[in-house]
C-alpha cells in the first residue's frame, strides 16, 4: 500500500499493492496499522456504506457534524467516479479548497477524507458502485452539506451541467458562505 498526500491538510490517496497473474488479483484493500502508521491518523471504522448510481447522478456535498463528525474512505468498486473532498474546518490552512480524485474499479485508488470536510462524487461510467467506509455512525440530525455548484469554491464535477443528476436534498444545500463554517 502506497499513501499519497493530497494539497488538502489530512486528506490521502491510497493505492494498494496489486497482486496479479494468470488468475487474477489480489490486493489488501485495508489494514488499519499499516494506514495509522503511514498517516498518523485514526484508522478505525464502524459503517461500510455501499451505493449504486448512473451516470450523471452527483451525491454531494454531504458531512456530518459535531460529535456525529465522520471521516471516511472511500473507493469505487464498479464503474468510475469523480470524487470531491472540500475542507471545511476554519482552523485548517486549506479551508474552503476542494480536491478531487478519479476512482474506478480499474485504478483500485481509495480516498481518505477526514473529519470536517464536505464530500461529494459524480458517476462518469454508465453505472457506479461506491463503498465508503466511516470512523462514526451516521446520524440524521447531524446532516450538513454545501451546495455542489457554489460559486466560492468553483468545483469542476467532471460532467456538462445539462446532465447532472441531483436528489431534492442536494439542489436546496447552502452556499459555502451561507453556512458560515
Amino acid at each position: 500500500m502506497t499513501i499519497k498526500k493530497t494539497p488538502l491538510t489530512d486528506c490521502y490517496i491510497i493505492e494498494p499493492t496489486i497482486f496479479e497473474d494468470e488468475r487474477g488479483y489480489f490486493y489488501e484493500k485495508f489494514n488499519e496499522k499499516k494506514f495509522e502508521e503511514l498517516t498518523g491518523m485514526n484508522g478505525h471504522f464502524v459503517q461500510d456504506n455501499i451505493s449504486k448510481s448512473s451516470y450523471g447522478v452527483l451525491r454531494g456535498l454531504h458531512l456530518q457534524k459535531g460529535e456525529h463528525a465522520q471521516a471516511k474512505l472511500v473507493s469505487c468498486l464498479e464503474g468510475k467516479v469523480w470524487d470531491v473532498a472540500v475542507d471545511l474546518r476554519k482552523d485548517s490552512p486549506t479551508f474552503g479548497k476542494w480536491f478531487g480524485v478519479e476512482l474506478s474499479a480499474d485504478n483500485k485508488l481509495q480516498f481518505y477524507v477526514p473529519r470536517g470536510f464536505g464530500h461529494g462524487f459524480s458517476v462518469l461510467s454508465e453505472t457506479a458502485i461506491f463503498a465508503y467506509k466511516c470512523d462514526n455512525f451516521y446520524n440524521r440530525e447531524s446532516e450538513g452539506g454545501v451546495l455542489w455548484n457554489d460559486q466560492d469554491l468553483q468545483i469542476d464535477w467532471k460532467l456538462p451541467l445539462q446532465e447532472v443528476l441531483l436528489s431534492d436534498k442536494d439542489k436546496i444545500q447552502p452556499t459555502f458562505v451561507e453556512k458560515n463554517f
